[in-house]
């Protein structure tokens, strides 16, 4: 290993007399180059090989590469490239490809392979690099997007990258991505052969040999993936994806119109294909010049689109009534309402159209429930109130069972200070089951804090724990210990306290509360201190070191403390605690008692 390791220092030796001959590095930097790369040959040497030790001599290598790049851009010297750098970049390669024949299924050093090659522009290598990594990953569909893409636009060849797209199409028939790119590459080839033709016919010069077929001009490759695709590719998402792409060159009309008949054809009952067909209706503009339009005229054509739009989107809602479809109507209408203007008549007329597709879609029970949120929050941004309460109404008597629905015509009477909240509260509790009202009843009682008595807001508390879930009764006791604590005191807290630790589950935050309550008394007693962290333990003391320290920290620093308990405390802890627990708990404690925790 010793000589094959000297062999590759003696290697070096010529490029490292050529940085010093020419003055890049000085003889000590040259030393401290090759101690450098002494150690990290060795590391790669070893038997158990590292990927680590590989990353970081690349890194190495990299780095000292940009050093030399900046110092012959400091200095003004650009020659003897082939001694310097063209040395260290094979030694990368090399590296790398060591690396990557190790691990071959770590995809990173692959590309971190690549983007090397780019960066330092060593095409043939690069060429090498991706033949052999799509060899081994051919399973990943966006590693020959990449390769194809390169060819194409960094080597400017649509013939590579053709052939690699087949190969990839080979492997994954049904990747709708793939076929997407080779749409793609297919009409950019086509445009760059325009291009080429328009050039040789402006500069008036003899094709000769450069034979441009008319058919791939016009982009009939791209209508022949597209077709393929098409047949082996379900659903409108794919077909919009590939109509969009169509779209982005000049002289696809062909292409799209066949696309959108097909759309229209195969999926005329799907809420996407009406979408976009409403949507396209924003695009075809009039042919008035617009330099010399007014902005009035200008409100008036906005106007106009948007109510050919909406035409559609009638048709379309009376052609395929889902909720799906209604959904598609009311986004396009919020869209266009929130879109800004200076025009009052314009935003009017949106307020009025969205108002009256939800009001519409609500009375054909086809209004998702997700989207009459939306429109509560419209009803009241726009004051009207008493229409939202009567949506709010509507939304639950459509979906009795939902607590976010309840949950919303709630909150819009608590906004409107209406006086029928509490019958609401008692109507949602009635229809809606146990599980899963904390949400309710959380409202409930924060609403009760700020606009009843005391007493009623506790009898409301007292309630929410026997009707709750126990699981959910957790969060209302600690609701429930904090509002006693700033209405009622200490004593009543601690007594509160008490009779509610007679009835599990809890949550360690409550345990933690009534902690702290009895930190901010002015006369905090450790004993009353013990009965918290001991009864806390009790439940969580198996499963949180945090908790074990936090009594340890007490006995040391309250003035009533016994730090002689600490002992006794953390023999416990370390019976107690369960599997990782207790090296955790370990650290920490060593921690404290340095004084660093």
């Amino acid at each position: 290993m010793a000589e094959r390791i000297e062999q590759r220092l003696e290697d070096r030796i010529p490029e490292l007399e050529q940085l010093e001959r020419v003055g890049l590095f000085t003889r000590k930097e040259i030393r401290a180059v090759l101690r450098k790369a002494s150690a990290l040959e060795y590391k790669i040497q070893r038997r158990a090989l590292r990927k680590e030790d590989f990353i970081n001599y690349i890194q190495y290598e990299v780095n000292l590469l940009e050093l030399i790049k900046k110092r012959r851009a400091r200095i003004g010297y650009s020659f003897k490239k082939d001694e310097i750098e063209h040395s260290i970049l094979h030694r990368v390669h090399s590296l790398f490809n060591r690396a990557t024949g190790k691990w071959k299924d770590d995809v990173q050093l692959w590309l971190s392979h690549v983007a090397f090659c780019k960066q330092w522009n060593a095409k043939h290598q690069l060429s090498k690099v991706f033949s052999t990594m799509l060899a081994i990953h051919s399973n990943k569909p966006a590693l020959w997007i990449m390769a194809a893409k390169w060819e194409m636009e960094t080597r400017l060849s649509s013939e590579s990258a053709r052939h690699l797209f087949l190969r990839a199409l080979r492997f994954h028939p049904e990747c709708p991505k793939l076929y997407q790119e080779y749409f793609r590459m297919e009409l950019m080839h086509a445009e760059k052969q325009r291009k080429e033709k328009k050039e040789f016919e402006q500069a008036k010069m003899d094709l000769g040999e450069f034979n441009y077929s008319e058919e791939i001009l016009n982009g009939e490759m791209a209508r022949i993936v597209y077709r393929d695709a098409s047949q082996k590719i379900k659903g409108v998402e794919f077909q919009l994806a590939m109509l969009s792409i169509a779209k982005l060159f000049d002289f696809t009309q062909d292409l799209q119109k066949e696309i959108l008949e097909s759309l229209q054809a195969r999926y005329a009952d799907d809420p996407l294909t009406w979408d976009y067909m409403a949507r396209r209706e924003l695009e075809l503009g009039s042919l008035q010049p617009t330099e010399h339009i007014t902005k009035k005229e200008k409100v008036s054509e906005v106007a106009q689109r948007e109510e050919r739009c909406c035409a559609v989107f009638d048709e379309a809602v009376r052609a395929v009534p889902t909720e799906d479809m209604w959904k598609c109507y009311i986004t396009f209408c919020l869209e266009r309402y929130n879109r800004k203007t200076n025009s009052e008549e314009l935003k009017r007329k949106r307020l009025e159209r969205t108002l009256s597709v939800f009001s519409k879609a609500h009375e054909s029970n086809l209004l998702p429930e997700a989207l009459y949120k939306q429109w509560l929050q419209l009803l009241l941004d726009s004051s009207l109130s008493e229409k939202a309460v009567e949506v709010a109404e509507a939304a639950t008597r459509h979906f009795s069972q939902s607590v976010e629905t309840w949950q919303m015509r709630l909150q819009v009477l608590i906004q409107l200070k209406r006086d029928d909240v509490t019958q609401c509260f008692e109507e949602a509790i009635k229809h809606v089951k146990s599980k899963g009202t904390l949400p309710l009843w959380t409202l409930w009682v924060e609403w009760s804090e700020g606009t009843n008595s005391k007493e009623d807001t506790e009898a409301l508390y007292q309630r929410s724990l026997h009707t709750t879930t126990p699981a959910e009764s957790v969060t209302m006791k600690e609701m429930y210990l904090d509002w006693t604590y700033r209405n009622g005191g200490y004593k009543k807290a601690k007594r509160l306290f008490t009779s509610l630790c007679e009835n599990r589950p809890f949550s360690l935050d409550f345990f933690r509360k009534m902690i702290q309550i009895e930190k901010e008394q002015e006369s905090c007693k450790m004993l009353h201190m013990r009965e918290y962290f001991e009864r806390a333990l009790r439940e969580f003391g198996s499963t949180n070191t945090d908790l074990w320290l936090d009594y340890i920290k007490e006995e040391l620093s309250h003035p009533q403390g016994k730090p002689e308990n600490c002992g006794s405390i953390h023999w416990r802890a370390m019976k107690m605690l369960q599997g990782d627990l207790v090296e955790d708990f370990v650290s920490k404690y060593t921690l404290l008692q340095t004084g660093h925790l």
